[in-house]
């Protein structure tokens, strides 16, 4: 079954995308980080890493990277209501 990129990716899987599909050393060490604070503050980190993760990934570019960032602009814009 192909990659479907216009699907809406869940937070925790896009922090594991990047650690996958990005390129950049300094971006996998945000993801790293990004997940290691949800893994110990639970849900109630979610948000703000969520918030953190697209400005890491400002350079990253591709389906892939467009689909990440899709994904948590609306995690976001569905959080901030």
């Amino acid at each position: 079954m192909p990659d479907d990129e216009e699907r809406v990716l869940g937070v925790v899987e896009c922090f594991h995308v990047v650690l996958r599909q990005c390129p950049s050393g300094a971006v996998h060490q945000v993801a790293e980080q990004g997940l290691a604070a949800i893994e110990s503050g639970g849900a109630a980190a979610i948000g703000e890493q969520a918030f953190l993760l697209p400005s890491a990934t400002r350079g990253w570019r591709g389906p892939k990277a467009a689909q990440v960032k899709r994904s948590l602009e609306a995690f976001l814009a569905g959080s901030a209501r």
